[in-house]
């Protein structure tokens, strides 16, 4: 897999509301930084989707990409102390075109001074 020269930010996916993170993406994507490498394990993965698909079809059209998304398997000691195999997935996101940029302001000719001068 070749790397860009930007690093990969990551955003992991929890309990927090999709739109939380649909906007972590968002900010990630509009600072210029490399891919933004969605991640969940377990109940999280739906939301991960979720989150993907509301960033590409929603807000950023035709402005992203998906990259290869990887999926596997933890193991996870749970709060009994037994081992268990938890599903993990992991989804970038490219932004394929330039961030728009704020044009500067177009210098003009000076304000008119309001007001007499006595």
């Amino acid at each position: 897999m070749a790397h860009s020269s930007s690093p990969e930010i990551t955003v992991y996916i929890g309990l927090k509301p999709t739109m939380t993170y649909v906007f972590q993406v968002i900010t990630q994507l509009n600072s210029g930084a490399g891919p933004v490498l969605v991640k969940a394990r377990g109940n999280a993965i739906a939301r991960a989707v979720d989150v993907v698909e509301v960033v590409r079809r929603r807000f950023l059209e035709g402005q992203v990409d998906v990259g290869p998304i990887m999926i596997g398997t933890e193991r996870l000691t749970n709060h009994g102390g037994r081992d268990a195999n938890v599903s993990s997935i992991s989804i970038p996101v490219i932004r394929t075109t330039p961030v728009p940029t704020v044009p500067a302001p177009v210098p003009g000719p000076a304000p008119a001074a309001k007001g007499g001068a006595a």
